[in-house]
């Protein structure tokens, strides 16, 4: 039997950060149908590409500023309990992982200056298999994370 999902959700400002992410994606698209609606031009290909250009474009600002970013946000949990850390994601196919605190490594946290702009941070938790990456966390609680899942897993080691 499933436990019930993790309570913890990324905060709303993680959304705002995804949405932006998802404008630099556009914006890099858009630069990219310019310089393949110059060609078009040039060579003479066939108009329907800028009506394809155009569709596409409009589709992906959709996409990846409006729906995408939602769906993730609503979406994403994590819970960082005594003797595991559990990670939720997914839409369609919904992944439960499930970090044993024994398995820690080492925890981290980095912070770009998108992230840095709106105070958040993303945390890393490594394995020796794998690192997981629970995003968007306010950049004190990421610190308080990181420091709280390194004593976890020093206690989990210790009780070894």
């Amino acid at each position: 039997m499933l436990r019930n999902e993790p309570i913890h959700r990324i905060p709303r400002k993680g959304l705002t950060v995804w949405r932006l992410y998802g404008m630099i994606s556009t914006i890099t698209a858009i630069i990219l149908a310019g310089v393949i609606g110059f060609l078009t031009y040039r060579f003479q290909w066939p108009t329907l590409i800028y009506y394809l250009m155009i569709c596409l474009i409009i589709i992906l600002a959709i996409l990846s500023i409006l729906v995408l970013p939602a769906i993730r946000w609503e979406h994403w949990r994590y819970d960082v309990r005594e003797h595991e850390i559990e990670i939720q994601s997914g839409l369609f196919v919904v992944k439960r992982t499930m970090i044993p605190m024994v398995r820690v490594q080492h925890v981290d946290s980095a912070q770009g200056p998108i992230l840095k702009k709106y105070n958040l941070a993303n945390i890393s938790i490594s394995t020796a298999a794998t690192t997981h990456t629970i995003p968007m966390l306010i950049s004190e609680d990421a610190d308080l994370m990181r420091k709280r899942i390194s004593e976890l897993a020093r206690v989990a080691e210790d009780d070894v």
